[in-house]
């Protein structure tokens, strides 16, 4: 497990940490059956479209109806329309325009165009009737239904066309068949663009599976059998070796252990346990084997119940709707209603004939050219220059809030600190130099797998100090561990063991894990503290926060200490300790209430609350858990890119919008044009010019995207 803070092995905490994690265990079993059933019971009738709808910013496009399309799918599709759209080109008036190359009266040329024109829509404008088909069922007409309604309309028009000219060929009419390429090909481009923008978000419910070990050593009858984890069931018993990850939640019925349960709290800390207690499924065993019997299954376990609420976060999150969705759905109903009432006032003035034409001209001019653009070309520049920064974006709508944003809730190892454990001091009680002290702990701590203890083995490497031979070395339970050293007998205990056994020795304080070396009589000979370091970037990093009125705000696993000594020294007044991931998530939404709020973590006790925030940010030295969970990744692991991050995000919020109103505004003047405004005073908008305006906007939006900059001292 990634986190090394706080590490409770042989430290002046152990005992009081035991005591809270043997609690939070039991808490984590026990947590919240009915609100838990509430969760479940809206993942099970949230509605399957909607919970996928801002989905299309993934590699596998999934569009608004929940169906999958896969990027070679896209770019096939997008291959055949270009292929196609060559001859088209060369047999059809582009925009009403006869072109020197265009082809004019040769045999079967019309059914040629249709056939070419029927191909195009079908297949490869299929994805847009996929997506258009999630939006209707969802209530939620927007970019794919507007896209639809365009292309429909300019295909069916365009076939009635055509065999009215087939029929009678001196009434010669105007087909879409261009404009309807043209517009599947500019949309496929769009999503394309974003989809190569916009790397694909893991799995963080996968990612949680995977610290389920897939097979268990199930003990039946004096004899241990590997079998599937999933097989187990409750009571069955199961040997679990050293160093391995407990199978299920579980008690122990034979031996005792130390146990990390990084997975609760962040803090990879051993926690003691013996006969008796529980232990949770997917926690570390330390170096002692031992026997559990089996409390809860698979799908009832933790790891389980953290999973299922990581899944309704996220799927609850996907329901904010992008802004381009949002102007899509507004020109949806206009173009609708402007087009039908057209229709009909034209019809009964001038008859169907003459009001058809300016009714397919509506809708068509409503098809999105330059809105489908607006936003990829944006989100290309913002990824592009993000990833130079070391930031990942995985789910830009999430970045849309971003003006919005109210609290920066942190938490500790690993975000603010290194997440490292080292040697801080070494103390002498005797005459003994502290060199001796350093190696006769490290002696003791020389075969632990333990962070802790290899942290204290790569000091006294640095330092260059000699590491006897240890003998008989065990571990104490509860305790810390025994050995024997040149013929003494020592042992490595924490500050609360020195208490209770009536050590009047002055005890080493501060924000630090302590270890304190005695004799077998229990006589202090030294003691080592480790801590956790801040990073250097992380003061800095609060105090740009808050000038942007920004709260930050602590949230972590460790004890309070530890959390109080942090947030001093960088100037954090909301601090809360001791909290377990469904904890996190729980104040995440309180903070909600009252503002936005982004959340940054690299724990796997973080994934939840990640999920839960309304901008995601995982460090990129953190678990796969946290990472899969988060809307962005810091790549380079450095608090202060998130200040990057947030400029970008909001220059990239007002170049979107820029565009957008580029692209609606076009429509807003061009539709009741076409639907006839100004007939009355002898002016009619034709789809030529209409289609030339259309083209202006997209390359307006196009170079508006490109100014988007990354500022230099951010």
């Amino acid at each position: 497990m990634k986190k090394d803070n706080e590490m409770q092995h042989g430290s002046m905490t152990m005992h009081d940490h035991q005591m809270d994690m043997h609690s939070m265990s039991n808490e984590a079993h026990d947590m919240g059956q009915a609100a838990m059933q509430d969760k479940q019971d809206t993942m099970a009738t949230m509605d399957h479209h909607q919970m996928q709808h801002g989905g299309h910013d993934h590699m596998d496009m999934m569009d608004h109806g929940g169906q999958m399309m896969h990027m070679g799918n896209m770019r096939l599709k997008l291959i055949v329309a270009v292929i196609l759209t060559i001859p088209l080109l060369i047999l059809t008036p582009m925009m009403g325009v006869y072109l020197p190359f265009t082809v004019t009266d040769r045999p079967g040329q019309s059914w040629l165009i249709l056939l070419l024109g029927s191909i195009i829509f079908f297949y490869s404008g299929s994805p847009f009737y996929q997506g258009a088909r999630g939006e209707l069922a969802a209530r939620k007409p927007a970019m794919m239904t507007l896209i639809t309604m365009g292309i429909s309309v300019a295909y069916v028009y365009s076939v009635y066309v055509t065999i009215q000219e087939m029929l009678h060929p001196e009434q010669m009419g105007m087909n879409f068949f261009w404009e309807l390429a043209s517009l599947i090909i500019i949309m496929l481009i769009g999503h394309i663009v974003e989809m190569n923008a916009v790397m694909r978000a893991g799995s963080a419910v996968d990612a949680l599976s995977d610290l389920m070990p897939d097979v268990a050593h199930m003990q039946m009858q004096d004899m241990v059998h590997d079998v599937p984890t999933n097989t187990l069931a409750v009571h069955d018993r199961v040997l679990v070796k050293a160093n391995e990850r407990v199978p299920l939640d579980g008690m122990i019925v034979e031996g005792s252990a130390q146990i990390d349960e990084s997975l609760l709290t962040g803090e990879v800390a051993l926690v003691a346990k013996k006969t008796g207690d529980d232990v949770v499924g997917g926690s570390l065993n330390g170096n002692q084997p031992f026997v559990m019997m089996v409390t809860k299954k698979a799908d009832a376990g933790y790891v389980s119940q953290v999973q299922q609420l990581v899944a309704v976060a996220q799927k609850n999150k996907s329901r904010v709707e992008n802004l381009a969705d949002q102007v899509a759905s507004w020109l949806f109903y206009a173009a609708t209603m402007i087009g039908v009432l057209a229709l009909i006032i034209w019809t009964v003035l001038n008859g169907m004939s003459f009001a058809l034409p300016i009714a397919v001209t509506v809708f068509i001019i409503a098809c999105p050219h330059a809105l489908g653009l607006a936003v990829p070309l944006v989100v290309a520049r913002l990824t592009g220059l993000a990833a130079s920064r070391g930031l990942l974006i995985q789910n830009r709508t999430a970045l849309e809030q971003v003006d919005r944003l109210r609290y920066v809730v942190l938490d500790k190892t690993g975000t603010l600190t290194e997440g490292k454990f080292t040697v801080q001091q070494v103390v002498a009680y005797n005459d003994a130099p502290e060199s001796e002290i350093l190696a006769q702990i490290a002696a003791l701590e020389a075969g632990s797998v333990h962070p802790i203890g290899q942290s204290i083995m790569a000091y006294a490497q640095a330092q260059q100090v000699p590491v006897p031979s240890a003998e008989n070395v065990a571990s104490i339970t509860g305790v810390g561990v025994q050995g024997t050293i040149n013929g003494q007998s020592l042992k490595i205990v924490s500050g609360q063991y020195l208490q209770e056994h009536g050590q009047s020795v002055a005890l080493l304080t501060g924000p630090y894990t302590v270890s304190y070396l005695v004799t077998q009589a229990d006589e202090v000979l030294g003691a080592i503290a480790l801590g956790d370091q801040i990073k250097p970037q992380a003061a800095a990093f609060i105090t740009a926060l808050q000038a942007r009125q920004l709260i930050p705000v602590m949230l972590t696993g460790d004890n309070e200490q530890a959390a109080q000594a942090i947030a001093t020294e960088l100037g954090i007044t909301h601090v809360e300790a001791g909290l377990k991931p469904e904890d996190k998530a729980t104040r995440v939404q309180q903070y909600q209430q009252s503002g936005l709020v982004m959340f940054v973590g690299d724990g796997v006790n973080d994934s939840l609350a990640l999920a839960t925030a309304d901008l995601g940010v995982a460090i990129g030295s953190g678990t796969e858990v946290a990472i899969n969970a988060a809307d962005v990744v810091l790549v380079n692991s450095n608090p202060i890119d998130i200040l990057a991050l947030l400029d970008l995000a909001h220059q990239s919020n007002r170049k979107m919008k820029e565009n957008l109103a580029w692209g609606a505004g076009y429509n807003v003047i061009a539709i009741p044009l076409a639907a006839g405004l100004l007939i009355p005073f002898g002016f009619t908008l034709s789809p030529m010019v209409g289609a030339i305006i259309m083209s202006l906007s997209t390359v307006i939006v196009a170079l508006n995207a490109m100014t988007l900059r990354l500022k230099e001292n951010v």
